[in-house]
């Protein structure tokens, strides 16, 4: 299967980059980018979309957010120590699930989420950057990763459009469970 432009969640997983104890705080609107990735987990969850995590250098880093974790429900997180969380065993166990499309989001932007964003497009899968999930520790390079990324192939969407896409309908069961977490 190749990717589409178009989210589903049978050929769809969440793919959480670093968001850890000591390094969100760091962040520029920190609070933004841990409210929409919790929102973005717990949709997944409930719309049966996989999710996985990483943590780059948990020893100094710290683990995956609690709240986050929490929302990831079992997800574990796999460790690095390179900035990309693009991995053969990664690409591998996604492709046994059929899954063709990522959804990215995570810190920090211009570094681990812009290298994950593009070796994952080098193998083929679409990649959907959450940009209201995504950051870095200034303004300017959060900007100029989601521009690269951009031109490099990646989808650029926000939260919102995410859920509401792969729910794709008001008369789905989820939907009033999906409206309460964007409000």
């Amino acid at each position: 299967m190749s990717p589409t432009p178009r989210l589903t969640n049978t050929t769809t997983a969440l793919l959480v980059v670093d968001i850890q104890e000591r390094l969100l705080p760091a962040m520029f609107e920190s609070d933004r980018v841990l409210q929409n990735s919790i929102r973005l987990a717990k949709g997944c969850r409930l719309l049966g979309v996989p999710a996985v995590a990483s943590e780059q250098y948990r020893k100094g880093l710290g683990p995956t957010v609690p709240a986050l974790a929490e929302a990831l429900a079992g997800a574990q997180p796999f460790e690095k120590v390179v900035f990309s969380a693009c991995s053969p065993e990664l690409i591998s166990g996604l492709r046994s699930k059929g899954i063709t499309n990522l959804i990215v989001c995570g810190i920090e932007a211009h570094v681990c989420v812009l290298q994950t964003g593009l070796d994952i497009l080098q193998t083929g899968f679409g990649v959907f950057v959450v940009a209201d999930a995504i950051s870095s520790r200034t303004s300017e390079n959060y900007r100029l990763s989601v521009d690269r990324l951009r031109q490099a192939g990646a989808m650029i969407v926000s939260t919102e459009m995410v859920l509401f896409e792969l729910l794709g309908t008001a008369d789905r069961p989820e939907f009033k469970e999906i409206l309460t977490l964007v409000k």
